[in-house]
């Protein structure tokens, strides 16, 4: 049914439980596991210089310890729990609009399902912007199991 479920990453609580539910998922069709991590450009704009985003933009994380940390932490949690299940894991990092790297990335991989939580953002914010899981069930074509992040 699945061959290839992606799984996008903050490294949050929210994104382990989504993790915990697409390597269920895996191994009962014997699917792999992508783990992205989307480094958010639009919420970086503000506190970074130009050169800084640009070099972020073209993947070039190689200076930024602390960005390339949190997102090698990130996909390297799935990694290691999907190696730990025998399941194959694959890591990728991208930066730029969330829910636009994670619609790329399911059509350049023939990604077959996503798994996400459901916490977005709240407030006027969320109301305005949008999550990004609301924005990523609008702009994929797969189906999105949509985790809820309040608990069990």
């Amino acid at each position: 049914m699945y061959d290839r479920i992606l799984v996008p990453t903050d490294g949050s609580e929210t994104a382990e439980k989504a993790i915990d539910h697409a390597l269920d998922t895996a191994e009962t069709c014997g699917a792999e596991v992508h783990a992205l991590y989307v480094v958010d450009t639009d919420s970086m704009s503000l506190s970074l210089g130009a050169e800084q985003l640009d070099r972020i933009e073209q993947g070039q994380y190689d200076r930024m310890d602390d960005v390339r940390e949190r997102a090698e932490s990130a996909t390297g949690y799935v990694a290691d729990r999907a190696s730990e299940r025998g399941i194959v894991a694959v890591e990728h990092v991208s930066a730029g609009k969330p829910h636009a790297m994670i619609a790329e990335y399911v059509e350049d991989n023939d990604i077959d399902l996503v798994v996400m939580g459901s916490q977005g953002r709240s407030g006027i914010r969320r109301a305005l912007l949008g999550s990004v899981t609301e924005r990523t069930l609008r702009s994929t074509r797969v189906p999105v199991l949509v985790v809820d992040a309040r608990g069990e």
